[in-house]
């Protein structure tokens, strides 16, 4: 509490303190020490005038009559008057803005004398600044007698002051304070016999002042009476009432005569107790945060002795796994030195071996060299004769043995071991402390939005959300179905969407989806599994007058050719390319027998396009059936082909035009497909051995417009067959 109750200008216990219009306190005689004047230009009754009507403790006309704010360069203007030269300013060590005071005008004569011990007179156009807010404010006539005194906290200071163990110390001893011998009753401090003497000596205008000892000075402070705050506009006059509107305690006469006779204007009995019964709620409110932060401090305290033992423990941790490592590392040094070593021993057999092979041999030869010069001594020819040819044979052996292998060092004086220290030094820099981090954890289980799921003909769509409450960070989602019969799931989804729609599933097919979450971290757990039912066939495979499975689709602009142009809803196609293109449509088959209708709109030019099923990978630039990817029948005016992997087959009188309906028939219970035009059969049955997932498709060009027909039953002439399915269908 003691920053509470210091001077924001000296430093010390407020004496005297009174309230600035921005709610700071100050010493009384700290205010009159901060005190500059304005310009000489500027007049009490400017000053006056600018702020006429107005009350001081208006905080939009203290804003207006701010000289200086806190974001300022040092120099201002005075503001609210024109055409006024600025004063520069600086700013004490204690942070209050100072100006250089200009030196008053002489007084005049007939001044009246200065009672003794009385304070000079303010000089007029005199400004007083802020130190904490740096708002500042010209005086009008009553200078600082127009600023409230503060009694409660002169209040609070005395009791505050009684309550110190310490107060019979010396006030002015700079490090460690003695005790107090005397008190000075005028200034009001506590004297060591060595500052007394330094600080107060008994002399000059000091000499008046009443030294009295400690403890009776202690006394009179705390039974000096509390003093009346009385009203700042009539001096004589206590407050009574409070000001609303001003937020100030005001007198009687203020309201009749003063500018507070219109405000709203309250008992201050009642006021007084509102106020303290709202300053009591919201010291509550603090109490609480207070409170609150001594918990929190407490765990501070016991994250800082927790840091200390995990450091220590860490510490010990570190030095045992760097132990670890240098004794793995000179365990591996005594094994690499026990490698050099058998290579030194091995290098050394091998150079003595050869050493002791060549001094034997050596020494053979130069005994027959010897041999050979005292042969050659002998002067009987006869004798030299019966042993020259056998010696000049030994020496030719000899000398061949003596050949350059046999003079070649067997072994090298170098070390061929290059240690490979690269890896493990780059090992030894990359070593970081990676394992000591904690995880992040996986994400939380995903929920199914049953409302969004559906299923249409063979396709399936699937909507997930992360739990609400959940903070974790998800990088994508991964969607698992079953075959649609109960066997083990596959991923047919991985992404950050949480909306999939999977096609190409089997019809009247029962199939059970899931959905987990994953990031860096790992991948959370599995959803509740969805069972999701694709449309009904309504038949049995071995009944064929009811074989079919209703479908309803259209052309898939999204996989078509750029040239080909949509219309109908995507159920009406044509081309703007002479080139025929191809379009695939938005539905795949694996099971049943489907058949779909496409009726000839537009036929010019007798052009041949082909109808039939592909692939989803198949060429679209091409007439359909030119790779491999598709089967198709293309038809003119005149005939019709059957076609796939660019081989044509069973030409078939009976062309198309406009108008015509052409009709496909896949059987995947059979594995064929069939043609019709007009609602009869268009040659042999085309293509069979049909297994696996096929698309409608068509090839067109800009002569032709087709319009696609779906959801039909299965024609007559095809039923009227009766083909027998194979048995293991049944």
């Amino acid at each position: 509490m003691e920053e509470e109750l210091k001077c924001p200008v000296c430093g010390s216990l407020y004496r005297e303190p009174i309230i600035l219009p921005c709610s700071h306190n100050i010493c009384l005689a700290c205010a009159r020490n901060i005190l500059v004047l304005t310009p000489d230009a500027e007049s009490p009754q400017s000053s006056r005038a600018s702020g006429s009507g107005v009350s001081d403790y208006d905080y939009l006309d203290l804003d207006k009559m701010s000289l200086y704010s806190e974001a300022d360069s040092g120099y201002g203007s005075y503001g609210g008057f024109a055409s006024v030269p600025t004063t520069p300013c600086q700013k004490s060590p204690n942070g209050v803005r100072v100006f250089p005071p200009t030196v008053p005008p002489p007084p005049p004569q007939h001044h009246l004398l200065l009672h003794p011990g009385s304070l000079p007179p303010i000089p007029r156009n005199s400004c007083i600044t802020c130190p904490q807010c740096h708002r500042s404010l010209i005086l009008d006539d009553r200078g600082l007698r127009g600023f409230p005194k503060n009694r409660v906290l002169e209040g609070v200071v005395d009791r505050y002051q009684q309550s110190k163990a310490a107060a019979l110390r010396c006030q002015l001893c700079e490090k460690s304070p003695k005790e107090a011998t005397v008190m000075c009753e005028q200034c009001d401090v506590f004297y060591c016999d060595p500052c007394r003497l330094r600080c107060h000596p008994p002399r000059g205008p000091l000499a008046k002042h009443h030294l009295v000892p400690p403890a009776q000075g202690r006394v009179s402070r705390r039974l000096s009476p509390r003093k009346i705050s009385t009203c700042t506009e009539h001096e004589l006059e206590n407050h009574s009432m409070y000001c609303v509107q001003c937020k100030i305690p005001v007198c009687y006469q203020c309201l009749e005569e003063g500018k507070h006779s219109s405000h709203e204007v309250k008992a201050l009995g009642a006021m007084w107790k509102l106020h303290k019964g709202q300053l009591s709620l919201a010291l509550n409110i603090l109490s609480d945060r207070a409170k609150e932060a001594k918990e929190f401090l407490v765990q501070l305290r016991n994250m800082v002795q927790q840091i200390q033992e995990n450091s220590v423990e860490f510490e010990a941790c570190l030095v045992a796994q760097c132990d670890a490592l240098i004794d793995a590392l000179n365990r591996r040094k005594a094994q690499l030195l026990s490698r050099v070593n058998k290579e030194h021993e091995h290098k050394l057999k091998v150079v003595r071996d050869q050493i002791s092979h060549c001094t034997v041999k050596l020494r053979q030869t130069t005994g027959l060299m010897e041999y050979c010069l005292e042969v050659i001594k002998e002067n009987d020819p006869s004798g030299f004769l019966q042993i020259s040819d056998a010696l000049i044979r030994r020496v030719h052996m000899t000398e061949n043995q003596w050949g350059k292998a046999t003079l070649t060092p067997r072994m090298t004086t170098d070390f061929d071991l290059t240690l490979d220290s690269g890896p493990l030094l780059q090992t030894i820099h990359q070593l970081d402390f990676v394992q000591m981090k904690v995880p992040s954890p996986v994400p939380a289980t995903p929920i199914l939005q049953l409302e969004e799921c559906c299923t249409h003909n063979n396709s399936a769509t699937l909507s997930w959300k992360q739990p609400p409450l959940s903070t974790v960070q998800v990088d994508g989602y991964i969607l698992e179905l079953d075959d649609g019969n109960g066997g083990q799931f596959r991923e047919v989804y991985v992404g950050k969407e949480t909306m999939c729609t999977v096609d190409g599933l089997h019809f009247n097919s029962t199939y059970s989806s899931r959905v987990k979450a994953f990031n860096k971290s790992g991948v959370g757990q599995y959803s509740k599994t969805l069972v999701m039912q694709t449309a009904e066939t309504g038949y049995t495979p071995c009944d064929l007058n009811t074989l079919g499975a209703v479908a309803w689709f259209t052309f898939d602009p999204s996989s078509a050719h750029p040239d080909i142009i949509f219309s109908n809803d995507n159920l009406t196609v044509t081309c703007n390319s002479y080139d025929d293109r191809v379009v695939l449509g938005n539905t795949g088959f694996s099971r049943g027998v489907h058949y779909w209708e496409l009726s000839v709109d537009r036929y010019d030019n007798h052009p041949d396009p082909a109808f039939g099923v592909a692939r989803a990978d198949v060429l679209k630039d091409v007439m359909l059936g030119k790779d491999d990817k598709a089967w198709a029948m293309y038809v003119d005016n005149n005939r019709s082909w059957f076609m796939h992997n660019n081989s044509h087959t069973n030409r078939t009188d009976g062309g198309i035009s406009k108008g015509t309906t052409v009709g496909v028939l896949l059987d995947l219970a059979h594995g064929t497909l069939t043609f019709s035009v007009n609602d009869e059969q268009q040659g042999p049955i085309a293509f069979d051995s049909m297994e696996g997932l096929f698309l409608p498709a068509i090839s067109l060009n800009r002569n032709v417009q087709v319009t696609l027909h779906t959801g039909l039953p299965i024609p007559e002439f095809y039923t009227a067959r009766s083909p027998e399915p194979p048995s293991s269908v049944c």
